[in-house]
């Protein structure tokens, strides 16, 4: 997904603004530091996005229609926000390796539940 992401914005930007080969939230955070967006904006854009992906992947998982997902999005917005207010006071630490793993097994598997 980094790779993704940092080709779609040099593609924009037309010009190389992220390296290639970074994870996907190194990415996001290099291109918010290159574009001069203060930190705090692209940690709440950052956590919009990562809780959007999950809810849309909830829809396409369960009976949860465009309008329920809407609205937990919605509500979900200012923890959202304080979410990443507060992890600026604190180191913010991301262990699931088992996920990860996953991930990377996913594109590869013969029966896959999203097409990537």
């Amino acid at each position: 997904m980094g790779q993704r992401f940092s080709r779609l914005l040099n593609a924009v930007l037309s010009a190389p603004a992220v390296p290639d080969g970074l994870a996907y939230p190194v990415a996001f955070g290099f291109a918010g530091a290159h574009l001069d967006l203060p930190e705090e904006d692209v940690a709440v854009a950052y956590l919009r996005q990562s809780v959007a992906c999950l809810i849309s992947a909830c829809q396409r998982l369960l009976p949860l229609g465009q309008v329920a997902a809407n609205c937990i999005l919605w509500n979900l917005g200012p923890h959202i926000e304080s979410a990443a207010v507060a992890s600026q006071n604190r180191e913010a630490i991301c262990f699931t390796p088992l996920l990860e793993l996953a991930s990377m097994r996913h594109g590869s598997l013969e029966t896959r539940l999203f097409i990537s």
